[in-house]
């Protein structure tokens, strides 16, 4: 009963957290004319994705050698749990949109934040003309702006425990932009996981920000290869730690 009504309580004050986050975003986007896309995501959103990280008694450690580069990128992550998405808010990817499931939009006060700080929203794999509909959009805008992007290739999981399928979207992006790929590793302790439902438990989760991948010399004709490499990377840091 205890631990029920713990949940129950982290579950509110996250409600409550970014409800108010949320709103706050609102108001600074009123104020601002809606032009400070990056002052919404990078100050407003970060704040909030630690806060929700603390309700729950999650301490995220970042191992990283070099700080992130400042010209046009790709995150990449593998995508293991509900914490993922806190984890990469949190972190401050600088001037950086999301790519997330059109499915959280509909959730408020989701909605509201992904609109203000810039999310693009994409549909699921049954939908392949429309997903292809959606990259291409959001390729134009990047190559418009110049802004950073992550998203995760990692499909949905059969098994719990190992690195999924990868999809193609990110590769034939990076493809297509000619910029470098950052591979995000997050590695969230099973007893603290709770895959894709809400009940995390206090622990640890570590980051590990890898070094860039350059693709200035990637060819379309080798997409698929080169997203079965980038997996293979995955694939064997997931062994490493399973085994530490």
């Amino acid at each position: 009963m205890k631990e029920k009504l713990i949940f129950a309580l982290r579950v509110t004050l996250t409600m409550a957290a970014m409800t108010l986050g949320a709103l706050v975003m609102l108001v600074a986007a009123v104020l601002t004319g809606f032009q400070l896309r990056r002052f919404y995501s990078e100050s407003i959103a970060t704040r909030l994705g630690r806060v929700t990280m603390r309700i729950w008694g999650i301490r995220m450690v970042v191992h990283q050698q070099q700080p992130f580069p400042a010209g046009q990128t790709l995150y990449i992550s593998n995508h293991t749990s509900t914490i993922d998405l806190f984890v990469l808010i949190a972190l401050g990817l600088p001037n950086a949109r999301f790519f997330l499931s059109g499915f959280l939009r509909k959730l408020l006060p989701m909605g509201l934040i992904g609109y203000l700080i810039g999310i693009i929203w994409t549909v699921d794999q049954i939908y392949p003309d429309e997903r292809r509909k959606i990259f291409q959009r959001a390729e134009q805008l990047l190559r418009r702006t110049g802004e950073s992007v992550y998203l995760s290739p990692e499909g949905e999981r059969i098994t719990t425990g190992q690195i999924g399928h990868f999809n193609k979207g990110a590769f034939h992006l990076a493809t297509a932009l000619k910029v470098p790929i950052i591979p995000l590793f997050i590695r969230i302790p099973r007893e603290i996981n709770p895959g894709m439902g809400l009940n995390a438990r206090p622990g640890t989760v570590d980051v590990f920000i890898h070094s860039p991948i350059d693709t200035s010399h990637w060819r379309i004709e080798d997409l698929m290869g080169n997203k079965e490499k980038v997996r293979d990377m995955y694939v064997e840091w997931h062994r490493a730690f399973q085994s530490a």
